[in-house]
């Protein structure tokens, strides 16, 4: 797997099978629900499919995930109980990483599809009405092949498309992706974000005005401390 540290501890143990480049966030990927080879690089798209394939046999040959064989014949990656083990480990390391690096630098590290995905998997359709909805999120700043992403929710089932789906809009939704993420990070809220003139919502006004319950928040937005970090 990786060169050893060589010390008999439990923290250079587990630092050698969890701490190589990309595996926690392939473990983010695994916790968050993704089973399949497509959708785990969809949520780590910087990373090769070669080394992803390479992080996947390692973690499965450390015990911490296993494959299984889908309905229709695809392989799935399921985590083993060592793996959901590494829940509270991975959202802990979230949680720090949200209340302890900076937030201005963490948000120019910005990625749509990356973040549209995110916000796929974490969407609650129950305030939405019980039609499909299609809703238009636009980043005019980002280039022309990045801004424009269309969140469609029909019966429960929640879909992100990068080319327009042919549904009609609900639902427009334009401001920049900095504005979006510190949104979904728990930084700003939709209605600070509409009040700054930072973010624009055109069409159904019922859902326009409950997009800050439907959306919801990155599972690691919480409060920072709110003192401490600047002594």
């Amino acid at each position: 797997m990786t060169a050893s540290y060589g010390q008999f501890c439990p923290v250079a143990m587990a630092a050698e099978v969890v701490c190589t480049r990309w595996t926690p966030l392939v473990l983010r990927e695994l916790l968050c629900g993704s089973r399949r080879f497509n959708d785990l690089r969809r949520g780590v798209p910087r990373m090769s499919p070669t080394l992803l394939s390479k992080r996947l046999k390692e973690l499965t040959q450390a015990g911490i995930i296993e494959t299984r064989k889908a309905s229709d014949g695809a392989i799935e990656y399921h985590l083993t109980p060592a793996g959901e083990d590494l829940r509270d480990v991975v959202m802990t390391l979230g949680f720090w990483g949200h209340q302890w690096v900076e937030t201005q630098h963490a948000l120019q590290k910005l990625d749509p599809a990356l973040l549209m995905w995110d916000m796929r998997r974490n969407l609650d359709p129950m305030p939405l009405p019980a039609r499909r909805s299609t809703v238009l999120f636009h980043y005019p700043e980002q280039p022309p092949a990045r801004q424009r992403y269309w969140l469609v929710v029909e019966e429960g089932d929640v879909d992100i498309c990068s080319t327009d789906p042919g549904f009609d809009v609900d639902l427009y939704v334009t401001c920049q992706l900095r504005t979006m993420t510190a949104i979904w990070m728990g930084v700003a809220t939709v209605r600070s974000e509409m009040d700054a003139g930072r973010l624009e919502l055109d069409g159904d006004p019922e859902m326009g005005a409950s997009m800050q319950r439907w959306l919801g928040l990155s599972p690691f937005a919480r409060e920072r401390p709110s003192a401490g970090r600047a002594a």
